[in-house]
């Protein structure tokens, strides 16, 4: 289902920065696991961050580790990914997600079965 709108994608150079953004207020405030993950064409999808609502909690994919930060706001109406030192390799379709009861180890494993929330994409290009 996608109820979820994703923006903040675009064209940056090699070690350039980006922050995507995800809303749908009651979805991102009321859901136990947000997760981004991405998409190149030919490949499957893959989650490379989770955010487990219940304490904070986070965990990234080893791609990204280091580099990218999920966040949720105060008002929890908006999740974010913070990316930096943006490479070449992470060009990608970007999609977030959101699912209720999935915590903990459930959440960070970003089981793409498991959410049922989706958003329609927001591609991000690195160029050399």
């Amino acid at each position: 289902q996608e109820d979820l709108v994703e923006s903040g994608g675009g064209s940056v150079s090699s070690g350039g920065s980006l922050r995507l953004s995800c809303t749908a207020s009651g979805i991102i405030r009321s859901s136990d696991c947000l997760g981004w993950f991405r998409q190149v064409p030919g490949k499957e999808r893959k989650g490379i961050a989770a955010l487990d609502t219940s304490d904070g909690s986070t965990a990234y994919s080893n791609a990204v580790k280091g580099r990218f930060i999920i966040s949720r706001d105060g008002d929890k109406k908006t999740l974010y990914l913070q990316m930096n030192n943006l490479k070449p390799e992470d060009t990608a379709m970007y999609y977030c997600a959101a699912a209720s009861a999935l915590g903990g180890d459930w959440c960070y494993a970003l089981p793409i079965g498991g959410f049922g929330h989706w958003g329609q994409g927001t591609q991000v290009t690195v160029s050399s």
